[in-house]
């Protein structure tokens, strides 16, 4: 049985790098008086870290409502729909994580991982050509994500019997990986077979006659 790739999982900021603002712009500052000042919500960056750091901890309940928090204030930023959406894949609330995750990758067309996780949904609930678009997206926004190689070329491989197509992404999920994985040098070694056995070694030309 093919595995999917799932990794990174609650462990990132937006793509596995950072918070993941829609757009690289910062906040211009008002002129004093223009507004009220607003509440003070924290520092984005470290209640996010918090937020990560009960995840690992095993503080689920915890850790979510502080991602729910999070989005509510922090909205432009794509990370904590990221997290917040692989949180409820994790937890089998699979509508509501294919939410998070589709508001996370809109905000931030740039969200490997975002796409990732759509593919992986989409293939788990049988829509094979949506997980492929995702995954396509996820390769997009990101050539060297070594998971979207992997996940895709399972799809292909074992979902949408395209093994042909397959064997590119396998090719680059060893190269991006830094290793030589055992079980995709196994599936590799079985469409080669398969290719081999379809397309037998054309014959030996017959000599020409002689007088």
């Amino acid at each position: 049985m093919r595995l999917l790739a799932v990794l990174c999982l609650g462990l990132s900021l937006a793509a596995c790098s950072g918070l993941g603002r829609k757009d690289d712009t910062q906040p211009r500052p008002g002129t004093p008086g223009d507004a009220p000042a607003l509440p003070d919500k924290g520092d984005p960056q470290a209640r996010f870290d918090a937020a990560l750091s009960q995840w690992k901890q095993n503080q689920i309940a915890e850790a979510e409502a502080e991602l729910k928090a999070l989005t509510v204030d922090f909205p432009e930023f794509s990370g904590p729909w990221t997290n917040l959406g692989i949180l409820y894949a994790k937890s089998n609330r699979r509508d509501a994580a294919v939410a998070a995750l589709s508001t996370a990758a809109t905000l931030n067309p740039k969200n490997d991982v975002a796409f990732n996780w759509l593919g992986i949904l989409n293939r788990e609930a049988g829509q094979l050509e949506r997980a492929r678009l995702a995954y396509l997206k996820a390769l997009d926004a990101n050539p060297d994500s070594a998971l979207a190689h992997y996940n895709l070329a399972i799809l292909l491989d074992a979902h949408l019997k395209q093994p042909d197509a397959a064997l590119a992404h396998y090719a680059a999920y060893q190269r991006l990986a830094g290793k030589q994985d055992l079980k995709v040098m196994a599936w590799v070694a079985e469409i080669e077979a398969r290719q081999t056995a379809a397309d037998p070694a054309p014959a030996h030309p017959t000599p020409e006659a002689t007088p």
